[in-house]
């Protein structure tokens, strides 16, 4: 049960300022290793080098850096549909105001990645007691109690981490990445320990791990260039079919037996994500659909996460004594985890990844803290004090993101993160 509810937990979540992929931009000699994204903001009509220099000219004769325009790119945010295309430079009095605030952005932007790295920690402190669990019982000969944990509630969420790792590896997301892998990785281990204790198919574990193995090659031969765009373009197709056939399927499970037990959902999701796919390799979709269906994984994948704690909550609902079977513990690494997300997907401005990680902070741990809480399970001082510490750390992360962006309010952010900045 812990695998089941806990894995979608490792990763929420879920970016370095809007960018195209590796494979989807034009090899130019301006790109650089030490500004990655800057190549990509400064596509307008033509993809030379030549636009490239006479951009960075005209910037530095009015006294602005070329990690003014990096920073640029995250003052003026796409709406939150948008995070998939570029946004090119508009050099101006913004730019010449945005460049006063390089060291306290920079700053921000250190600390912000620091503390998505540090989400590592709990999530990896909230996979390990299963995993040594699982070790112990089947060093004992007890492959039975294995057969408690969802192999399937495993695999759902082991599908969500490889689409949000696609996801960043697109966006060169370093730190989430990391993130994305550690969930891939603890999610397999607990995966593998069900097939040799027989709790789950092997047929099944053959093919996740295929997968898996092809994930994780083709993720990282993205992320540093090496990987054809045909081949790309397969396996983001593939996680686009795969997480739109479970993401309505899970949700109907849920319910199960409540309503109907069928398959129906996913198998009709299933057609009508071939048929998107097929519309979208032969030209044609619209402008609008395009963009609509690059931003699908992403947002499965994340919805995925989000529905995760569904099924938990509404066992609660169900069994108010099997409340007593949770660890307040596991509750609050989840939700700590999550919460160290969240000022990086402010920061860069991803309503994506913020609602995905504020979600899962409230709803999977806050949520079943409060649940705990309701049924005298724990005590009123930790759920007060940790409900505390949440919403501290979440004005904190606004009030901060305000003054390195040179807000006078915080809701400013926050309308930048939903709507984009308007010019």
């Amino acid at each position: 049960m812990v695998a089941a509810v806990a894995a979608p937990a490792v990763a929420q979540s879920l970016l370095r300022p809007f960018r195209l992929s590796p494979s989807s931009i034009p090899h130019s000699p301006c790109n650089s290793r030490h500004f990655p994204s800057l190549s990509s903001t400064l596509q307008f009509k033509n993809h030379d080098c030549s636009v490239c220099s006479s951009s960075l000219l005209i910037s530095n004769s009015r006294g602005i850096s070329p990690f003014s325009l990096h920073l640029h790119q995250q003052f003026k945010p796409l709406a939150a549909l948008d995070f998939d295309l570029p946004h090119p430079i508009q050099p101006g009095e913004e730019a010449a105001k945005i460049n006063t605030n390089d060291d306290t952005v920079k700053q921000w932007d250190w600390w912000t990645a620091k503390f998505a790295a540090s989400a590592n920690i709990p999530f990896l402190l909230l996979q390990l007691p299963q995993i040594l669990l699982n070790a112990r019982n089947l060093m004992a000969g007890n492959s039975s109690a294995l057969s408690a944990v969802n192999w399937l509630g495993s695999l759902t969420g082991l599908l969500a981490n490889l689409s949000l790792l696609s996801y960043f590896a697109k966006k060169k997301e370093t730190e989430a990445m990391i993130v994305q892998c550690l969930g891939v990785f603890t999610t397999y281990v607990v995966i593998s320990q069900l097939a040799l204790a027989e709790a789950m198919p092997f047929p099944y574990y053959i093919l996740t791990s295929t997968v898996v193995g092809t994930g994780v090659i083709s993720n990282f031969l993205n992320y540093f260039g090496m990987l054809p765009p045909v081949i790309w373009g397969i396996w983001e197709d593939f996680i686009t079919v795969g997480g739109l056939s479970v993401l309505p399927q899970v949700m109907w499970s849920t319910f199960v037996p409540y309503i109907p037990n069928s398959i129906l959902p996913g198998a009709i999701s299933f057609v009508l994500a071939m048929v998107a796919v097929v519309m979208a390799r032969t030209g044609k979709l619209s402008e609008e659909g395009v963009k609509f269906y690059g931003a699908i994984s992403g947002w499965t994948a994340t919805l995925l996460f989000m529905w995760m704690p569904v099924p938990q909550l509404w066992t609660n609902f169900l069994n108010p004594d099997n409340i007593k079977g949770l660890s307040a513990l596991s509750m609050l690494l989840a939700m700590t985890g999550n919460g160290l997300m969240i000022p990086r997907a402010l920061f860069t401005r991803d309503f994506m990844w913020f609602l995905g990680s504020i979600w899962a902070s409230f709803l999977y741990g806050w949520g079943n803290l409060l649940c705990m809480y309701l049924f005298n399970s724990i005590s009123r001082e930790f759920f007060f004090a940790t409900t505390a510490g949440l919403l501290i750390w979440i004005g904190l992360t606004f009030w901060k993101d305000s003054r390195a962006y040179g807000h006078s309010s915080p809701l400013r952010s926050f309308k930048e993160l939903v709507f984009g900045s308007q010019p």
